[in-house]
This record gives C-alpha cells, sequence and structure tokens, in this order.
C-alpha cells in the first residue's frame, strides 16, 4: 500500500445509494492516480470474469435450424432464440441442465413457464419468448442451461453429434449489466491532491453488487499475488502496511477520546461577581465546574450563597449538577 496511506488512513468504503440489483460505492481517500487505477482494474474485471449462467443451446421440436418458422406461432426461431438470452437466471451448481417448456395454450409465452430444478431460479418470469397465435398448436422446447465466464460465442463450443436439432446459441453468462467508475477530488486535512472513486454496479440479480465487488477483488489479488516472489521486501520503508495504519488510527482515536470536552463557562451567563470567583478559583469550563462540591466552591474569595445558588439554577438548566461533597474529585 503507498505509503501516504500511513498519513491520510486507509480508505474507507461506503455505499452512496443501494437497491435491489444496483449500488453505487465510494473508495476514500485514495492517492493521486489511484482512482483511476483501480477503477479501470475493477471494471475490467467485473465486465469479463464474474461468473453467471445463460441458455447455450435449444432444441425446438419440428425445427432443424434457426431461420425455420413455426405455424401459429407469432416469432421466428431466430426471434426466439434472441428472445431466450435475455432469460435472467440464477444456477447454483456448476454442472449443466436441460430445462424445458411445453405450451398448447393461445396467448404469450413467457420465461415463467419455463419447468426446472431447485437448482435453477428464473430471475425474470415476465419475459416474453413469443406468442402461440392459433388453438391446436403446441410448442415443446428443450433448453440447455451452464454455468461459465464473459463471452462465449457457439462457434467456439464444440457441438455433440448426438444432439440432434440441437441449435448453439450465444452464451453470455455475466452477471454484470452495466459498471462506471468516476474519479472526483478527496481533502484530507491540508492535502487537496487525493482522490475519490465513485463505483457504478448494477447486476441482473444472480449476484449482488457487493458480492460482485468482493468476488473481482479477490481475482486482482489472486493475479497480483504471483508478483510476491519469496526474497527481502524491496524498499519497505517507502510502502505502507494495512495493520501499521491500522494500529496508528487506533492511537489517534483513543488520544482524541482522552481529549476533554471545554466548555466555557461564560455561556451560563453568571453574574460578573460569581463568573471572576470562578476564574480566580481555576475554573473555567462546565467540565471543571460539574467535578466541583459546594466545599470545594465555598473556599472560593468572594463566593458565597447566592453564588452557589446561581451556579446550581444554571446547570440545571442543562440537567446538569455539582457533585456532592462525598464524591470530590480532584480537578485536571
Amino acid at each position: 500500500m503507498h505509503i501516504i496511506q500511513e498519513e491520510i488512513g486507509l480508505p474507507k468504503i461506503r455505499t452512496e445509494s443501494s437497491d435491489k440489483n444496483r449500488a453505487v460505492f465510494s473508495i476514500s481517500p485514495l492517492p493521486s492516480g489511484y482512482g483511476m487505477t483501480l477503477g479501470n482494474a475493477f471494471r475490467r474485471v467485473l465486465l469479463s470474469s464474474l461468473p453467471g449462467a445463460a441458455i447455450t443451446g435449444v432444441k425446438i421440436e419440428g425445427v432443424s435450424h434457426e431461420y425455420s418458422t413455426i405455424s401459429g406461432v407469432q416469432d421466428s426461431v431466430l426471434d426466439i432464440l434472441l428472445n431466450f438470452k435475455l432469460v435472467r437466471i440464477k444456477k447454483h451448481s456448476k454442472n449443466p441442465e436441460t430445462i424445458k417448456l411445453s405450451v398448447s395454450k393461445e396467448g404469450p409465452v413467457t420465461a415463467k413457464n419455463i419447468e426446472h430444478s431447485s437448482d435453477i431460479d428464473i430471475l425474470n418470469p415476465n419475459q416474453i419468448i413469443t406468442h402461440i397465435t392459433k388453438k391446436g398448436v403446441k410448442l415443446n422446447i428443450e433448453m440447455v442451461v451452464e454455468k461459465g465466464v464473459g463471452y462465449v460465442p457457439a462457434s467456439l463450443r464444440k457441438k455433440d453429434k448426438k444432439d440432434i436439432g440441437l441449435i448453439q446459441i450465444d452464451a453470455i453468462y455475466s452477471p454484470v449489466i452495466k459498471v462506471r467508475y468516476d474519479v472526483t477530488s478527496a481533502r484530507v486535512g491540508k492535502m487537496t491532491n487525493l482522490d475519490n472513486l465513485m463505483i457504478e454496479l448494477e447486476t441482473n440479480g444472480s449476484i449482488t453488487p457487493e458480492d460482485a465487488l468482493r468476488f473481482a477483488s479477490s481475482v486482482l489479488k489472486s493475479y497480483f499475488d504471483l508478483f510476491l516472489v519469496s526474497g527481502d521486501d524491496v524498499e519497505p520503508d517507502f510502502r505502507s502496511d494495512i495493520s501499521t495504519v491500522k494500529e496508528k488510527e487506533v492511537e489517534e482515536q483513543e488520544e482524541e477520546s482522552k481529549k476533554e470536552t471545554y466548555t466555557p463557562i461564560e455561556i451560563l451567563n453568571f453574574s460578573p461577581r460569581t463568573l471572576n470567583a470562578l476564574i480566580n478559583g481555576g475554573i473555567g469550563s462546565i467540565e471543571q465546574l460539574v467535578k466541583c462540591t459546594p466545599s470545594k466552591l465555598a473556599n472560593f474569595r468572594g463566593f458565597g450563597k447566592k453564588a452557589m445558588t446561581e451556579v446550581a439554577d444554571a446547570l440545571a438548566t442543562r440537567g446538569l449538577s455539582i457533585q456532592d461533597d462525598g464524591g470530590d474529585t480532584e480537578l485536571s
């Protein structure tokens, strides 16, 4: 990690907005230039390397090739194949599976008519496949569902000669519909040349945007680990370690928590006599005042019963009070 992270702290990953299948992530602060470096790497992996499921082959009863038409069916076979590409599928196991669609009713044919096992989820059941326009027409279709990565054209897949009538179609496995990143300026203290990386990610519902980003991170890490060959660290003084940065942040937070809040007693609107008596006695804040006891205040020069009543009333308006004589503590 860049040595500058020791000064600006670890980047924080925040979810700026999120719904069912879309999320916007913010990663900041980053060293100058690292927004573009990480954003481009994430985008390429998210679009090309995430696993998903798709229909890779279709067999329609009575049809031998994709340029056919079916009597009583509104769409051509080619259009039906294109509509099958739009069906969003989530598959839990890696093994291929054959699913079926059998409809004999006049009207629209949708993805919810597909018969499948519990290993498969149809994510957009209202997707139109075609329309049956004549009574008595039966549409029987078998589809092969496979799980894979990226985009694989039909021409690159081997066709099984035993599957007569099986029409191979291009497989779009990627569950990511959209990835967009933007780099804006970020500031930490006086450092104004830092990066804030925004990643907008939309999936088809088979994986959450959070899990997609996590998977892409693991893929990138596995490749970068190849370069971490055994041997001495190169210039370790100019690289920060995550554990070191975290320890420094914890120490800073502890130091901050130890700092006592200081609220001037002037805001309590004491009379000049009471205010001077307290200040001359070394009491300059409300935090110091509430630690005092009546006996301690009575020892201050010029502090009498009237001043005691004034202090009690002023503190009561804020839900505070001085300590009892039995709980005297030393002022810091």
